[in-house]
């Protein structure tokens, strides 16, 4: 598209002045994503399952695509002549119209192959402004904030939001192909083979847990339950620290039997359960422990225990009030 008759674009959404920088954008990108739509209505299942008309920086693309996606939706053809009677057609982007701008994006259009790319750029952009966003809205929020605002409150929203972020930051998802899936699978049993364990996952060092289930895979949301005194955390802590323990830092990571672990707490300090560790690996009553009731061969146990144990990976954090994403 020649120069002139593209999208005047300086300064577009605030009124910022040349010396301030601009926030990122590729208009180009738009343009060539919104002309392939035009020329070929396929072109919008590549990027229709995270591509939104948001996401767009231009305003007028955003209208563009959100009526493209609307006609799509409804069963009909989107091309430049039915989408002027959904569209400003007659006001006017520099020396021409609005309708004869979206003509010109289907006529320099070249090919539909590269749109999940274009897609992607753009929805890439569009989470880059957003991180800027947020990042001012921190700084003001410091800056400004009300006094019924604390400050681990601020952390809170912060933490909230930049999981949204992060969350909103993916695509590709959808339907995946049957030979990808199959190569997925034998992924997994190579990575089974080349462990001594024999497992797909990461053991944790209980035979029976493991034979049923393999090992922990990286896709699995696993969730011990039952009723109070029944022993979830004692069993969580044990899988914790059998792995942690298992964990060699200078190993291959599909040859490591075990793996740096983080342990939240929110009921028990991290004093208590390093001593529910040390009591299941000395077989010294934790009451005992507590209370100091222990013999001189008890207490050396203990110590020469406690030694060994101070180099595995585990990492106990006791902090409450962490907010649950929704």
């Amino acid at each position: 598209m020649e120069k002139g008759n593209r999208l005047k674009m300086e300064n577009p959404k605030d009124g910022f002045s040349p010396s301030v920088r601009q926030l990122p954008h590729n208009i180009e990108a738009e343009q060539a994503l919104l002309g392939a739509i035009l020329i070929n209505n396929d072109a919008l299942e590549s990027v229709s399952d995270f591509l939104k008309a948001e996401h767009f920086f231009e305003t007028l693309h955003q209208k563009i695509f959100s009526t493209i996606l609307h006609m799509i939706k409804k069963g009909k053809v989107a091309n430049p002549v039915t989408l002027k009677s959904f569209i400003p057609a007659e006001e006017k982007i520099g020396d021409i119209t609005i309708f004869h701008y979206v003509v010109r994006l289907a006529k320099e259009a070249v090919t539909i192959i590269n749109a999940e790319d274009y897609g992607q750029v753009i929805y890439d952009l569009f989470i880059r402004r957003s991180l800027i966003n947020l990042g001012n809205q921190v700084v003001n929020t410091a800056f400004e904030a009300p006094l019924e605002l604390t400050p681990t409150q601020q952390i809170e929203t912060i933490e909230h939001q930049l999981f949204e972020l992060a969350d909103k930051g993916k695509y590709g998802g959808g339907f995946e192909n049957f030979d990808t899936a199959i190569a997925k699978a034998l992924d997994m049993a190579s990575a089974a083979k080349k462990r001594s364990s024999q497992l797909s996952g990461l053991a944790t060092h209980i035979n029976t847990l493991d034979e049923k289930m393999g090992g922990l895979q990286p896709s699995d949301l696993i969730i011990l339950a039952g009723r109070p005194s029944m022993g979830k955390t004692a069993l969580a802590t044990n899988i914790a620290f059998n792995i942690a323990n298992a964990c060699k830092r200078d190993t291959n990571t599909q040859q490591n039997e075990g793996g740096i672990i983080g342990f939240f707490s929110l009921e028990m300090s991290s004093e208590q359960l390093a001593t529910r560790i040390i009591s299941e690996q000395t077989e010294v009553s934790s009451s005992d422990i507590r209370r100091g009731n222990l013999s001189e061969e008890q207490f050396a146990k203990i110590i020469h225990t406690t030694h060994q144990l101070q180099t595995a990976p585990l990492y106990i954090d006791q902090t409450g009030g962490y907010p649950l994403p929704n």
